[in-house]
């Protein structure tokens, strides 16, 4: 899962993103409003931490614009301020859920995994089903039957990706904004390159689930069964 965090205050921006990291999460971080803007619209990102007073663009309007361009990312809001009024008028543009800094770190987590539960539809905190296995979204461990492996964290994030997309076709592109970054120089061969690891992994684990390779445009998963 790839989070964005808008967040001015550098040293808590940086704090964020180190906690996230250990929780396992992919992070970018941006430091003013119209940045955040840029990289939010595209749209690639799981959840959007916001604070509200930013400089060039504060939180209120960039979430207002990300509202009025149809992205519908859940949005957590930071606010230094513990009025009614900021949480109110948050809220009703468009925001999800909100914290007052200084703000307690499982508290933090707890609203994260609420709100990309949320968005995915699911009510399953810990596991990914897609026919024969099971992805733990808790200990990275890939399974099948009575067979299981644990996945890096890049691998973890792809099987993730097709795990949550069923049959849909995931082309090299998304894969790279999504696993690597918006502003990322990783190439197509990055992704082939973890796309053999994962096959690999599968026929370890003796899944009928393969990835396969749409020629020209992607990937996506199918059973060999």
């Amino acid at each position: 899962m790839r989070i964005l965090i808008i967040e001015d205050e550098i040293a808590l921006a940086d704090a964020l993103e180190q906690i996230l990291q250990k929780n396992k999460y992919l992070t970018d971080a941006c430091y003013d409003g119209v940045s955040g803007l840029d990289c939010a619209l595209s749209g690639i990102y799981d959840v959007i931490i916001l604070d509200i007073m930013l400089p060039k663009m504060n939180g209120f309007d960039v979430l207002r614009s990300l509202r009025i361009n149809k992205i519908s990312t859940p949005v957590l809001l930071l606010t230094a301020k513990d009025e009614i009024a900021d949480k109110v008028n948050g809220l009703d543009i468009g925001a999800d859920d909100y914290m007052t800094k200084p703000f307690n770190t499982e508290e933090l987590l707890a609203r994260i995994r609420s709100l990309a539960r949320r968005n995915n539809n699911t009510f399953c905190e810990n596991m990914i089903n897609f026919d024969d296995i099971s992805l733990n979204l808790s200990t990275y461990e890939l399974s099948c039957g009575g067979n299981s492996l644990k996945l890096g964290l890049k691998e973890f994030c792809i099987m993730e990706l097709f795990c949550k997309n069923g049959n849909a076709i995931i082309s090299k592109e998304q894969l790279i904004e999504k696993i690597w970054g918006y502003d990322s120089k990783a190439e197509y061969n990055n992704v082939e390159v973890y796309i053999s690891f994962l096959r690999k992994k599968l026929s370890h684990i003796n899944s009928a689930v393969n990835i396969k390779t749409v020629r020209g445009v992607g990937y996506c998963l199918g059973s060999g069964k």
